[in-house]
């Protein structure tokens, strides 16, 4: 399988270039439905948090890097599907909860774009809605470190979080946006612990 190639070839670059150290990788469930939230400062956040896991993990992708014929290739057979960003993207969310309805484990970056300073920025609710819909936990992660060669970095999986209790609830904005900020906070936590 292509997916578990790359995988392969990302976690020898992780290791060699980048000295990669994953903690807490016990806290990803072995099966059922997962949303791994983390935050988002390099394009190599995907393959990272991807390839620290040993099961698959689907992503959205903007969807103009489906326009790059050989980029679009590589971000498929790793799991990727596009989103239009800016505006609520139907099929996108039809894809992501048809992945968790599965049992699946899906990536997000809740503040939907990198961070250029590093900073934690705010979160989009829809995270919160396809984790409650999705029936799944929901994974804070944190990506530690910076992106230069031979420098180390660190990807933290955190506790799961249970949102089940959520699940009878009206599901407005307010809520969602409330729920979303519970994630990012996990992820601000994990973000500061230190060696």
């Amino acid at each position: 399988m292509l997916y578990v190639a790359f995988r392969s070839l990302f976690r020898l670059l992780f290791k060699v270039v980048y000295r990669w150290r994953i903690e807490g990788r016990e806290n990803v469930p072995t099966s059922g439905a997962v949303v791994v939230c983390s935050n988002h400062i390099s394009l190599l956040d995907p393959p990272l948090l991807g390839a620290s896991l040993e099961r698959q993990v689907f992503f959205m992708a903007k969807e103009e890097l489906f326009r790059i014929p050989v980029i679009s290739f590589l971000i498929r057979r790793f799991g990727a599907f596009p989103v239009k960003r800016g505006a609520g993207d139907r099929a996108a969310l039809r894809t992501a909860l048809s992945i968790l309805q599965r049992g699946d484990v899906l990536g997000i970056f809740p503040e939907g774009t990198r961070s250029k300073t590093g900073r934690l920025g705010k979160p989009q609710s829809g995270v919160s809605l396809l984790a409650i819909k999705g029936n799944a936990v929901v994974v804070p992660a944190a990506i530690i470190g910076p992106f230069r060669m031979f420098r180390p970095i660190r990807i933290v999986f955190g506790k799961p979080i249970d949102l089940s209790q959520y699940r009878d609830q009206k599901l407005t904005s307010a809520f969602l946006d409330e729920v979303s900020l519970k994630i990012m906070d996990e992820i601000r936590a994990l973000m500061e612990t230190r060696d």
